[in-house]
Formats: structure tokens, sequence, C-alpha cells
């Protein structure tokens, strides 16, 4: 949730003692390490590292200019990293082996005419995965990452309609984008992130798995008959 602590609160009131928040800022490499700390002394242990924070930032060649790319690397991919070397510190410590899991987006395989910046670090963020998986992987430390594509978040609904679409368009979306008839929603990758951090995948590493309704490759569709 970003640093709006009203929602995080709000999850902990849903959840109870199963949820836990710390607000922080996570280009701080002291936030990182707190956080971990943090989820140490509240629940015992850590046992997994999911790096879902990030910030969407429209940008195309001539747009990004230093200040931009810079504030999205520092969250997209630069905290991702100091937030996994707090973690495989606690692993390391517990001596059981632990589970990272990245989420990327299908923008680190495809890329966006509109995304440049972000599209840079979610691939930069695959590289990592994919490092970290053969350097950590004989330690019992899984490293993996998802890579969702259009997904209907709160904030990705009220984007699109400040862009000129009307309420309701994420229930009317071309075939082109949702070849099902409808977008992916957060909750479906959550249970997606369920799995990826479980013992169930296990013992799968340095894969990446994307969450879409088509191959990031691309589509062939049926040729007309003549």
């Amino acid at each position: 949730h970003g640093l709006e602590e009203e929602l995080a609160r709000a999850v902990q009131q849903d959840l109870g003692d199963a949820a836990h928040y710390i607000i922080a800022d996570v280009r701080e490499p002291a936030n990182c390490e707190r956080i971990v700390q943090a989820t140490v002394a509240h629940f015992g242990r850590i046992d997994a590292l999911v790096n879902n924070a990030a910030v969407v930032t429209r940008s195309d060649l001539e747009s990004t200019d230093a200040a931009m790319f810079d504030h999205i690397i520092g969250i997209n991919l630069r905290a991702p990293i100091l937030l996994i070397r707090a973690a495989v510190k606690a692993f390391t410590t517990q001596g059981t082996g632990g589970t990272i899991l990245n989420i990327g987006s299908i923008n680190a395989l495809s890329g966006a005419p509109n995304l440049l910046a972000y599209s840079a670090a979610k691939a930069g963020l695959l590289t990592v995965t994919r490092n970290l998986a053969n350097a950590l992987g004989t330690q019992g430390i899984r490293v993996n990452q998802l890579n969702p594509g259009w997904i209907t978040t709160p904030n990705e609904i009220a984007l699109k309609i400040r862009e000129g679409l009307p309420e309701g368009w994420q229930d009317n979306v071309p075939p082109v984008f949702a070849p099902t008839g409808r977008l992916t929603t957060p909750e479906e990758v959550a249970q997606h992130v369920v799995f990826w951090i479980s013992d169930a995948s296990a013992p799968a590493n340095g894969v990446d798995y994307v969450v879409e309704q088509y191959s990031p490759l691309g589509r062939n569709s049926a040729k007309l008959s003549l």
C-alpha cells in the first residue's frame, strides 16, 4: 500500500495478529533492514519476501529525465535488492532457507512505448532474479519472479478514467487485451503469490512466470479462409 497507513491499518484490522505493518520509504537502506528486523521481531522468523513495492510512471524517451529515471529505478529495482540483502541475512541466521518472490511485469519481457523507465526497471529485476537464484539456490533460498500483465488495481482503474475512459471501462475491454473477456484481478495475482512463496512451488528456482492471457511472444490469429 505504499506509504498510505490507513490502507495498511485496514488490512491489519481484517487479519488481526496475522498481519503487521511498517511504514517506511524503501529507497533508504536502513529502512529495508528495519522492515525485515521488525518482521522477525513480530513473528519470530521470516520465511518469505515478496517485493511488490513499485511506482508506475508514464514515460517515453523524451520525457524520461535523470531525476525520473533515478526515482523509478530507486523504488522498482534498487529497493528490492536492498530488501533481499536484509532478508537473506535473516534466512542465513535462521538456517532454514527461504523464498523470495519479485513482482515484475510483462513489460520486463516486451516493454511499452509509454513505460520506458518502468519497463527497464522490471527487466533489470528479472536479471536480478535469475542471478540470485543461481547464487542462493545452494543455500536453500529460492528466488522467482511473477510478471503480471494488465491488472485491475484500484489505481489502474482510476488512472484510466482520468485519461478519458468511461466509468466501468474494465468491464468492456477489447479481446485484443483480454481474450477471456475480462482483465486479471489483484486477488488472482495474490493466489499466484501464495503458490510461489509456499512449498507447493518447490523446488522451482529462477523462474519468471507470466500471469497473462496470451503469450508474451505475441499472438498469431487464425487466418481468414479465402
